[in-house]
């Protein structure tokens, strides 16, 4: 895959910085609370232009995940393993590094963006867009049809519980070295369960 090109880097920096400053206001004052205008002021751009890269309100925090939208489908098409125990030890590696989008991680930027991202009602509603086109790309990965929508499906749902449960407790106050010794059990449950009831997905 080639480098992408100066314009492009320009783009995806410009894209980075407004949705790092939209995220910082509206943790300080709340989602409800900060105007796009305000936002567009914030980063020294118009309001038309910022409408150009962020079409809603909503992407501006969406942004921050945007690039895990096609994780599992690329893990599948990438994985010389099964698509299931790709995916299991997938997200074990991820709770190994405390990546964010595994729930088990305290810094506490993470923490506020998880309490701005699942307490905020329009972001909630528009998460599940998001979690749509993951199980898209994820079952166009598996091969498309009714029965890899529906593999998807479950696959998607398991990683989204795992990762809020483990976000629940450390938001509640739990250390990630205290919680990391369930989530890995929680985790390799869930997906021996995934591999008895998707058997055709446990071949190579």
């Amino acid at each position: 895959m080639s480098e992408p090109g100066l314009r492009e880097r320009k783009k995806q920096r410009m894209y980075q910085a407004v949705s790092d400053i939209a995220v910082r206001l509206f943790v300080e004052r709340g989602f409800d609370a900060v105007s796009v205008a305000e936002v567009a002021a914030a980063a020294e751009i118009s309001k038309p232009t910022l409408f150009r890269y962020f079409p809603a309100k909503e992407d501006l925090v969406l942004y921050r995940i945007a690039d895990h939208e096609d994780e599992a489908a690329r893990v599948v098409a990438g994985a010389a393993t099964a698509p299931v125990e790709a995916l299991r030890r997938h997200f074990l590696a991820g709770l190994e590094r405390c990546d964010p989008v595994t729930g088990l991680n305290d810094d506490p930027d993470v923490l506020a963006f998880h309490a701005l991202l699942y307490g905020t009602p329009a972001l909630v509603a528009r998460l599940y867009g998001h979690l749509e086109r993951s199980e898209a790309a994820l079952a166009e990965a598996l091969g498309g049809g009714l029965d890899a929508r529906l593999a998807a499906g479950q696959i998607v749902a398991v990683q989204r519980i795992l990762a809020q449960e483990n976000w629940r407790r450390i938001a509640a106050g739990e250390r990630v070295a205290d919680v990391r010794a369930d989530a890995v059990a929680a985790a390799e449950r869930a997906f021996e369960a995934l591999a008895g009831g998707l058997p055709h997905l446990t071949r190579t």
